[in-house]
């Protein structure tokens, strides 16, 4: 369903599968969302391992939207993410993997 080389992950909520992605708009929402700090900061925290939960809920509430869907991050309180917080953090570092790399690039 999600297409890796348009920098799609799936994501699956209440085992509804959705796909997410961080269009220019959703970046933009992203950067909004995290404060004071910079896209590079929030890379800088996945490739360290010192992300936080903030940190993976933004995201992954970004990609969906950039994939279309209309909820914001208090909606995914009571929803199930198939896979987990675990699944949530490896979806979080996909996006912004596939975000800012292009496609067949080594």
């Amino acid at each position: 369903m999600a297409n890796p080389w348009a920098g799609e992950v799936e994501v699956v909520l209440d085992g509804e599968r959705r796909v997410a992605k961080l269009t220019l708009g959703a970046l933009a929402e992203l950067e909004a969302e995290l404060g004071g700090g910079t896209m590079l900061d929030l890379v800088r925290r996945f490739e360290s391992g010192a992300f936080s939960t903030r940190d993976v809920l933004a995201l992954v509430v970004a990609g969906l939207r950039g994939g279309g869907w209309a909820g914001r991050a208090e909606d995914l309180r009571t929803v199930e993410i198939g896979g987990g917080p675990v699944a949530a953090a490896r979806i979080a570092a996909e996006l912004l993997a596939r975000a800012f790399t292009v496609p067949g690039a080594s």
